[in-house]
């Protein structure tokens, strides 16, 4: 078997993640998925559409009709395991020579080896580990207890195997030189001893007469024709070595399997996912240098060392939809922001340095990457027309809603005639998927669509769900004003209000819970407020971003 090396910084590339809010809904992971295309299109470099929560029932539907995957779900953003530099330094068999190891840790400037055998970590061994196996070289016998190979002898006295099979090992016996004469060997060497004789004939026939299992013949000296048939017809195996027989001495136990002295168990390992501020205080605990990394298979990706703490490399992230720290991503704060592109109010997201900030006054965020297309001359796919199109259809309610503009018509225009659906009809198929939440649990319902605001000192939730009639609204109210109070509590808000909105009679019901909540409801809208005092309806209300939040923002405030 054939050793393998692998040596240098395993740095891969590194993507920059395209992400919507928390509760994703469809304009969010849509605009992730089609800005994602752009930038990769443009850039050439790596950019992957992910989403921080569950799809809802809307956007299942209008990924499985456009035949797209969801983006992948990141629940965490601060830097993991996989984000420092890692050295990719190992051999990837336990027979290697502890000759051989040296030579990679010191070629490679490390001072341990990991041992990884078809990708999974085997062991490892340190610099000291290696220097201590030369100490401790007393037993005569170490090389046949160690079952070493016969290949790695020949390499570590850089020798050529001339009788017997390279692919043996050392079963029995030990390591002996041969310095007397002939006739005081047969004192010392046993069946299967390793024996350093020379060149001399005469201690080379005595020594394969006493059953030998192998002679190492120094200074590359031609050994005789008798010798190497009796050796053949005995078994018995010929090394021959350019150095002398102190040199052969010295060097025999570098021959060592890494297997013998390697540490196997109890081995302190990370995983490529785990978050570095929680690993940093383990390997700060520890005298170890260098510690192996595995993935969530447990295959071997590299070591990591307290150095490269000093260079780990922080996510990059673009966010769409939003730019509210409350609404972004766990871990955000310790991610590099690179773009926000978004149609909302200025929110609470900060950054350490500059970042391309797209913010306009339109229905839909992807009516905004409908434009950069454009704006870029990118041609717009079916399905990325199809993802855009439900998008805008979304986020405006089939523009009806107030956010609505020109631009987002003109886009919806566009785009349904290179997707090749009608738009209104599409709209009506996508709202109906989105507003079949019989399987749904209330506090599924309540969350599908749920945004958090900070006002004050005070902090918010507003969801909201779209139906096609009162019916489904009437069946969603029964079964989620119960447990609004005990979703506020776990959620640690001061109030929350639910808008049941009917996308054909243009009008919300607001459901709501929290102290003051009713009189910031009748005060925002000059609303009555029920019998139950937790609704009240607001005909005309369908937009929670330019109709509802700011209302109730102004209330608040004063």
């Amino acid at each position: 078997m054939d050793t393998k090396t692998k040596k240098g910084l395993n740095t891969p590339e590194r993507p920059v993640f395209v992400i919507g809010h928390k509760n994703p809904d469809t304009d969010s992971v849509c605009a992730a998925i089609c800005y994602a295309a752009l930038k990769q299109e443009l850039t050439g470099k790596a950019h992957v559409a992910a989403r921080c929560g569950h799809l809802n029932e809307e956007t299942h539907y209008v990924l499985d009709k456009f035949g797209v995957q969801p983006p992948i779900l990141i629940k965490d953003v601060r830097a993991q395991v996989r984000d420092m530099e890692m050295r990719s330094v190992f051999a990837d068999s336990s027979d290697i020579s502890l000759k051989k190891a040296g030579e990679i840790m010191h070629d490679a400037e490390v001072i341990t080896l990991c041992i990884a055998e078809k990708g999974k970590l085997s062991g490892l061994i340190t610099s000291d580990d290696i220097v201590k196996a030369y100490m401790d070289a007393y037993d005569d016998k170490v090389l046949s207890r160690a079952k070493t190979p016969y290949k790695n002898i020949v390499e570590t006295l850089d020798g050529e195997m001339i009788v017997g099979d390279i692919s043996d090992t050392m079963e029995t016996g030990k390591v002996i030189i041969a310095a007397g004469t002939p006739d005081t060997l047969e004192h010392f060497v046993e069946p299967g001893d390793f024996v350093i004789v020379g060149n001399l004939t005469d201690a080379q026939l005595k020594a394969i007469e006493l059953k030998a299992g192998c002679l190492a013949t120094c200074f590359n000296i031609s050994v005789d024709q008798e010798v190497i048939e009796k050796a053949e017809a005995s078994g018995c195996h010929i090394i021959s070595t350019p150095h002398n027989m102190f040199t052969v001495a010295r060097l025999i136990n570098q021959s060592l399997p890494v297997r013998s002295i390697m540490k196997s168990k109890d081995l302190i390992t990370f995983r490529s996912d785990e978050y570095i501020e929680e690993i940093e205080p383990v390997i700060k605990s520890q005298r170890h240098r260098y510690f192996p990394v595995l993935d969530k298979r447990n295959n071997f990706m590299g070591m990591i060392s307290r150095r490269n703490f000093l260079g780990v490399k922080k996510k990059q992230l673009i966010l769409v939809d939003h730019n509210e720290k409350s609404q972004a991503v766990q871990g955000m704060e310790d991610a590099e922001i690179l773009e926000i592109i978004d149609h909302h109010r200025l929110g609470t997201v900060t950054t350490l340095s500059p970042v391309f900030f797209r913010n306009q006054p339109l229905g839909s965020t992807s009516t905004i990457i409908w434009q950069m297309y454009k704006e870029k001359g990118v041609e717009i796919s079916k399905s990325i027309a199809g993802l855009l199109l439900s998008a805008i259809l979304s986020d405006t309610l089939m523009f009806k809603s107030p956010t609505s503009t020109e631009i987002d018509r003109m886009a919806g225009d566009e785009l349904s005639k290179i997707a090749g659906v009608d738009a209104e009809k599409f709209a009506r198929e996508m709202f109906r998927a989105g507003s079949n939440l019989e399987k749904k649990t209330a506090e599924e319902i309540i969350t599908q669509d749920f945004k958090r605001f900070s006002i004050g000192d005070k902090s918010i939730g507003i969801g909201q769900i779209n139906a096609m009639d009162r019916e489904e609204l009437r069946a969603i109210r029964e079964k989620v004003l119960p447990v609004l109070d005990k979703k506020r509590d776990s959620y640690g808000l001061s109030m929350i209000f639910l808008l049941l909105t009917d996308i054909i009679g243009e009008g919300s019901e607001v459901l709501f819970t929290g102290d003051g909540a009713a009189p910031v409801i009748e005060n925002a809208f000059s609303c009555h407020i029920n019998d139950d005092g937790q609704s009240g309806m607001l005909p005309g209300i369908v937009s929670r971003k330019k109709q509802f939040l700011p209302a109730v923002v102004e209330v608040m405030q004063a």
